[in-house]
């Protein structure tokens, strides 16, 4: 049996007993080492010695078990586990395994370098190939090229495991950002003497200086071009845009002057040098419209934010290089504080828009330097861990008609990829005749593997006559998108003449080629390399969306496109293999969308496949509220039904001077048994005392009581009314008292039902009426409840804790990452706002915390969290004092983060001058000062 050691594992101390039991265990011998089966997943272990164990994973690979040997558990410590996450394991219960109670079903290892003794690990196992390898142990500087599926970010992530100090990771992509971190750290990864941080590249700016107003979007663009279509009908948007963002402003000397631009040579800009003077014109008008539209322009602000710059990065990963401008580029290498220290990754083939990039742009920000020039190495990346064997024929034969047909962009560009995917896979075309669409779609509008994809925005509307799934996208959309099944609607047809004049000269025998070799275009003054890479470019891009399969519906199935492509023609269209999608995959689909900005097909999704109707009953927000209000202290009014509401609002939201309210007018209800009398004699006789034994008393049977009349569903281990409810109003219906059943899940530490709506696709982001979270509204409960927190708390923490919260100070971004500090005692102030001046609290000492939070307060219970929430040295009172006194306001530390400020001593307020960034009820992501977001 091949063993395999994680590359992170270290056996420093078990040297000689690790090399046994792996010697064992390649024999087939599990008796000898003691290999027992966990119940905690897919982990087993192995006896080292009499106190030491080595946790074990095992997958099979083309038909084969293979043995992963992950990490050593000194003293039978399993709770401190990085694998296991705190999960307490019982040996006296776990049970024997041997080789043959392997071969059921274990996960698949899509590739094994045969020469590997080790594998690397994100959110799955790694096995790098040779060349993957040898760029893992080049040292910087280093730019990686790779096609999609190359694995090049996965290469880069663990490349950056290996760097000490502040590192950064870059990208456009704010969700490839996100998505990169949640690699990253995933299986609990903490890294040593590494400080990382991952950003988007609208982040980043913000970390130099938050810019006013909103990034400007093509969709505004689009807009704004309308006004001035019938004036500049030389040009479209797609076009205009690019060249501003790719020629006109790309340059890290500043925006070019008119003169500047018509000097510009032929190959320098889409338009002729007759229309650039126009182009200039309209520029300018840009330039005004996006003030006056209170929008910004990335590259115009990375110019003026060059000064704002310092060193800060001992390392800087870029990746998909090819999205940005040289501007772009230059800033962010102007923060790195030793020349060279930075690995760019890309691919060009992956650019739909014409931006200009080339790869000896990139390389000419380093001419002046004349070292760093001479150690620049590219690695190009060749092989696919993605793509069908036919897709990725058919992509490469793309590049091969490009190629032949326009020349090279540059020399790192010229590459084939290689698929080691054992699956052939499939690329066909069927006639586009109304019976082969209505078959078409009959089979796929509810599976959740097939996507559509259209070359433009409003082809979609063209596409959605004829198929009814939600998963419709312009190919600018599908960028950074997977799916099994691509169906391609009239990407040639519609646009016949444009691909014709592409492979115009380009035969077969043209194609019988197996390299690329470099050559110019022979026509400098040709426009068509760059006005037809848009074509080009967007039906390879298309194409590798798919990870089995691409059908290519189209009006002209002889178009040479096709015949080039090697396309394989079928007037009808079979039985195609497809699986429908359950209520929770298209959930779950929908979360996955709207975390990639899809809101478009995410709303279809909930609306046309799930139809989620609206809740039957009152739900707590700001418009019922207000409402209720107006009815209870109506003095005509002589109900007491809005009173009551009221009340229980008041004293579930910790509002005190609501509920004083209602007791000075007289309007508390003195039902029996229902509303304590004793509750309202106390606020009717003592309006302004402070919370006495017996009122927290009567206030928690209260509380306990609104929970059971509420969410009484949510009380057994029996969830199926609430599943009946999400099947009925959505994963993310609102309870009466505006929680999500994931926040009710969180609050009683119900870990199957929180996996369950998870995996539906539950929303975390998703806020209560007080600005709570469901992580928050846990974390609540924690510094309160130390069952609790010994307790269930440590999975809700792994489940839903956020990797990060990103506050502004001082018109700047500062990110708190989980590893940090700060994290705990700010998600515990912002946890326990809402309570903080409130009777109706059961925290103690309201007279000190109504000035503000204290050591004491803010780590409550913090000596019984599981060691994945809170290490051991950080649960100390010594070390909250420590980060308190060096995040606040006044302090000398470096970095000044500034998160709090001093109210007394020993006590901290969340600084009133900071922002948070929240979404708001469309989705997007705004500002808003930290105050009122959690009230």
């Amino acid at each position: 049996m091949k063993v395999l050691t994680y590359v992170g594992l270290d056996t420093s101390k078990v040297k000689k007993q690790f090399q046994k039991v792996k010697g064992l265990i390649e024999q087939g011998d599990f008796r000898s080492p003691d290999v027992k089966k966990l119940a905690q997943g897919n982990y087993h272990r192995a006896k080292l010695d009499d106190t030491n164990r080595l946790l074990l994973t095992f997958m099979k690979h083309q038909g084969e078990t293979v043995c992963l040997a992950l990490e050593v558990i000194h003293q039978h410590r399993y709770e401190k586990s990085r694998f296991l996450r705190g999960k307490v394991v019982d040996e006296s219960k776990i049970v024997d395994t041997t080789p043959e109670d392997l071969q059921g079903a274990l996960p698949v290892l899509r590739y094994v370098n045969p020469a590997a003794a080790s594998f690397h690990l994100l959110d799955k196992v790694i096995s790098f190939d040779d060349l993957q390898n040898q760029v893992y142990q080049t040292r910087p500087p280093l730019i990686v090229v790779g096609s999609a599926g190359s694995g090049k970010t996965a290469l880069t992530l663990e490349k950056l495991k290996g760097v000490t100090g502040n590192v950064l990771y870059v990208t456009l992509s704010p969700y490839l950002a996100q998505s990169a971190s949640d690699l990253y750290f995933s299986h609990g990864f903490e890294p040593v003497d590494q400080e990382p941080l991952f950003l988007s590249y609208r982040e980043f700016l913000e970390i130099l200086q938050v810019p006013e107003g909103r990034e400007v979007t093509f969709q505004a663009f689009q807009g704004w071009f309308q006004g001035h279509r019938q004036t500049y009908r030389f040009t479209d948007a797609h076009q205009l845009f690019e060249e501003i963002r790719g020629v006109i402003t790309s340059r890290e000397a500043g925006t070019l002057s008119l003169q500047d631009y018509l000097d510009l040579g032929v190959k320098q800009s889409i338009y002729p040098v007759e229309h650039r003077r126009e182009v200039h014109a309209l520029f300018e008008k840009y330039r005004s419209w996006l003030g006056a539209s209170g929008l910004f322009d990335p590259n115009l602000v990375s110019f003026e934010w060059q000064q704002k710059a310092q060193p800060t990065f001992d390392f800087v990963v870029v990746d998909e290089v090819q999205d940005f401008t040289r501007v772009q580029l230059a800033l962010i290498l102007r923060t790195l504080k030793t020349r060279g220290q930075f690995l760019l990754c890309g691919d060009s083939n992956q650019i739909v828009h014409p931006n200009f990039f080339s790869w000896s742009a990139v390389k000419s920000l380093f001419w002046e330097d004349e070292e760093l020039a001479s150690g620049q190495q590219f690695s190009v990346l060749k092989v696919n861990f993605r793509n069908a064997r036919e897709v990725t024929r058919t992509a490469n034969t793309l590049l091969k008609i490009k190629h032949r047909r326009f020349g090279s962009v540059d020399r790192e560009s010229n590459f084939l990829v290689e698929s080691v995917i054992e699956d052939s896979g499939r690329v066909e075309s069927l006639p586009d005749r109304d019976p082969v669409k209505k078959a078409l779609n009959e089979q796929i509008k509810g599976s959740t593997e097939y996507a559509v994809l259209v070359l433009r925005e409003e082809d979609k509307l063209k596409a959605r006559q004829h198929f009814q799934t939600p998963l419709v996208f312009s190919v600018h959309e599908a960028k950074g998108l997977e799916y099994p099944n691509i169906i391609l609607y009239n990407f040639i047809s519609l646009n016949r003449q444009d691909f014709l004049e592409i492979v115009e000269g380009v035969t077969k025998e043209d194609l019988q080629v197996d390299t690329l070799t470099y050559k110019r275009g022979k026509d400098k003054t040709d426009k068509s390399l760059e006005i037809y890479k848009f074509y080009i470019n967007a039906l390879y891009v298309a194409v590798t969306r798919a990870t089995e399969s691409v059908l290519l519906i189209e009006g002209d199935q002889n178009h040479p496109l096709l015949t080039l492509l090697d396309v394989q023609v079928r007037a009808d269209l079979g039985k195609l293999n497809t699986r429908a999608a359950s209520r929770e995959d298209w959930e779950k689909e929908a979360a996955r969308l709207e975390l990639q900005g899809k809101q478009e097909q995410a709303d279809r999704i909930r609306s046309e496949v799930l139809k989620v109707k609206k809740v039957p009953w009152e739900v707590w927000n700001e418009e019922n509220i207000t409402a209720l209000k107006q009815k209870a202290f109506d003095p005509k009014n002589t109900s007491n039904k809005p009173a009551r509401a009221l009340m229980d609002y008041a004293v579930w939201t910790y509002d005190h001077s609501l509920l004083r309210r209602l007791g000075t007018e007289g309007k508390l209800p003195l039902a029996a048994g229902l509303y304590p009398p004793d509750l309202a004699h106390h606020l009717e006789d003592h309006p302004y005392a402070e919370a006495t034994s017996i009122f927290q008393q009567d206030i928690q049977k209260f509380r306990k009581g609104l929970f059971d009349r509420y969410l009484a569903s949510f009380s057994g281990k029996n969830f199926k009314s609430v599943l009946w409810d999400c099947d009925n109003y959505g994963v993310d219906y609102r309870t009466p008292v505006n929680w999500t059943p994931l926040m009710v899940a969180a609050y009683q530490g119900n870990i199957s039902l929180m996996d369950t709506l998870l995996e539906r696709g539950a929303r975390v982001h998703l806020t209560d009426v007080t600005g709570q979270t469901a992580f928050l509204i846990a974390m609540a409960r924690v510094l309160q409840d130390r069952e609790y927190a010994a307790g269930p708390f440590g999975e809700v923490y792994g489940r839903l804790a956020p990797s990060h919260f990103d506050v502004q100070v001082e018109g700047r971004l500062i990110r708190i990452d989980r590893q940090m500090g700060e994290y705990f005692p700010l998600v515990a102030m912002l946890a326990l706002l809402p309570q903080l001046s409130s009777t109706l609290s059961s925290l103690p000492d309201l007279s000190k915390r109504k000035k503000g939070f204290s050591a004491p307060l803010l780590s409550s219970n913090a000596e019984v969290l599981p060691e994945q929430v809170l290490k051991e040295e950080r649960r100390k009172r010594t070390y909250f004092n420590h980060v308190l006194a060096r995040a606040e306001v006044e302090s000398t530390y470096t970095p000044a983060r500034k998160l709090w400020v001093r109210t007394g001593h020993g006590l901290y307020m969340l600084n009133p001058e900071m922002l948070v960034r929240v979404r708001n009820t469309h989705g997007e992501e705004v500002w808003k000062p930290v105050l009122e977001t959690i009230h």
